[in-house]
């Protein structure tokens, strides 16, 4: 069963801090996240139309379910409009640059809604506590970034910042969960079971970060993760109060008439047809 907000409602801006919850079934669960995704759709639309440029940033400990929130997210979106951007670790020349500097190619244009599966926080989280930065290009990020954000803001880029919190009981629970699905144990690399070792230096790093960026115009927004559904549905719903839309008239499409040439296919034994392994009743 999946505990969820049942107060939102479109457009209004949903501060978090709503208590009244819920209970939904898998089936309800289902078509909740249907009704959102296609929220999700008209939101797509709206920003296009109004030339909105939208900024999310997903951030959280491994396991915690950033890239199926994601993949819930994009489901039904256009993705030259909705785009992900995961970006993996620096080449020598990107560590010789300003530390923002491949960030900010990836930064929105107007029309578009970019989803950051981990973010420019990396300096504050993996690459501090594993000291792939030193102390003085952490510190000065953190003095840095609130005003990053703040240039962000100022041009016009909406910045939506994410923590998904999951406990360190329900992570330990995932990460054995992974280590026995095959499909899944790719996603153990070695810095992921170093990350868990050191479970308090990344709380604690977590805890400065919110010091110093979690600030009145850029606040983090936390979404409890143990349960990935129930974090799926409160993340979209609030996410969909924080930008005000309207639904846009559809021009309605008629289908027109195919051509009346008549044509005859090649015959299959001239073309390499994939081999018909499976009929699905």
């Amino acid at each position: 069963m999946a505990t969820v907000e049942s107060t939102w409602q479109r457009p209004s801006v949903d501060d978090g801090r709503t208590t009244e919850t819920r209970t939904l079934t898998k089936r309800e669960y289902d078509k909740e996240l249907e009704r959102l995704q296609t929220e999700l759709v008209r939101l797509q639309e709206w920003i296009v139309h109004a030339g909105l440029k939208v900024a999310v940033l997903f951030e959280g400990r491994d396991t915690a379910g950033k890239g199926g929130t994601i993949k819930r997210i994009t489901a039904k979106t256009n993705p030259r409009v909705v785009r992900i951007v995961a970006l993996g670790t620096p080449t020598e020349r990107e560590r010789s640059q300003w530390y923002f500097q491949r960030y900010v190619s990836h930064l929105p244009a107007a029309g578009e809604m970019i989803l950051f599966d981990r973010s420019w926080y990396n300096r504050a989280g993996v690459e501090h506590v594993m000291g792939f930065c030193t102390q003085d290009e952490y510190e000065d990020f953190m003095r840095t970034c609130p005003q990053f954000e703040r240039d962000l803001l100022r041009s016009g880029i909406i910045v939506i910042k994410y923590w998904l919190s999951v406990s360190d009981e329900e992570q330990e629970r995932r990460f054995k969960a992974r280590l026995k699905d095959p499909a899944k144990q790719w996603k153990l690399s070695p810095m992921d079971l170093e990350a868990r070792r050191r479970w308090v230096d990344y709380a604690e790093a977590k805890d400065e970060m919110f010091a110093y960026t979690d600030t009145r115009e850029s606040p983090w927004y936390v979404v409890e993760a143990d349960d990935k559904r129930t974090m799926r549905l409160n993340l979209i719903s609030h996410l969909l109060s924080l930008i005000p839309y309207e639904d846009l008239p559809q021009e309605k499409v008629k289908l027109p008439p195919r051509q009346k040439r008549s044509y005859v296919r090649p015959p299959q034994m001239n073309q390499n047809f994939v081999p018909a392994r499976y009929a699905v009743e």
